[in-house]
């Protein structure tokens, strides 16, 4: 039986995903890495995986693909996310099956194999979320990031309870407005005033709160909040 941990991350070719990556592999974990476009890796230890998550199957083949490359599964990050900021009435059907697709048959699917894939040795997910969940902002109306994140919310407790006996973590990490390649540079000075310490988060932000939840193995049900003050008010 391979000794090396191993992490799927989905959302996982730029932004806070690519970061994730090399933050597991600093930690010593082979990576599974998934998102709809994604390069091959020259690292052995990197499996890349292309695929829509929202997608019927694609969930169960990232868990596939890390038993037959690597031998098990430790660890899912569900990093994969979509957020569409839109006034309630003007969001599409097109909008809501976009949202829905990715961020919550996305998780159900991938979670589903890898809870299954951890049975009797344990393990951990990590679930991506906002704070706009439980601090909705008027400056940024988002009904179907709450509607869908929030449900990885709930699932995050429900599903810590459930498997706790069985040594697996779930927890989340709910942030606020991070620095990525999808923020057009005109619009920082905007979603940095959103947080009270006035700046947006950084990529090492993210991961140092992930890596945080990896190693804190008594921690399980948690929401951490890395938003800058945003969930505790304005």
């Amino acid at each position: 039986m391979n000794s090396t941990p191993v992490a799927i991350i989905t959302g996982a070719s730029q932004g806070i995903g690519a970061a994730l990556v090399a933050g597991y592999r600093r930690l010593g974990y082979a990576v599974v890495a998934n998102s709809r476009t994604i390069a091959p890796s020259d690292d052995p230890l990197i499996e890349t995986v292309a695929g829509d998550i929202a997608q019927p199957g694609v969930g169960a083949d990232l868990v596939s693909a890390a038993l037959e490359r690597f031998g098990r599964v430790d660890t899912v990050v569900n990093n994969a996310g979509i957020f569409i900021a839109k006034p309630f009435t003007e969001y599409t059907d097109a909008d809501y099956e976009a949202v829905t697709g990715v961020n919550t048959r996305g998780f159900f699917e991938v979670t589903r194999a890898a809870i299954a894939a951890m049975a009797e040795r344990g393990g951990h997910i990590v679930n991506i979320s906002t704070s706009l969940v439980g601090q909705a902002d008027k400056k940024v109306p988002s009904v179907l990031a709450s509607l869908t994140k929030g449900g990885l919310d709930a699932a995050t407790k429900s599903l810590a309870i459930e498997y706790a006996e069985r040594a697996i973590r779930v927890n989340a990490v709910a942030l606020g407005t991070v620095d990525t390649p999808m923020h057009d540079p005109a619009t920082h000075p905007f979603l940095a005033a959103l947080h009270p310490m006035g700046r947006l988060g950084t990529l090492d932000d993210v991961v140092d709160a992930v890596l945080y939840l990896e190693k804190a193995g008594f921690v399980t049900g948690e929401i951490l909040h890395v938003d800058g003050g945003q969930s505790a008010g304005h």
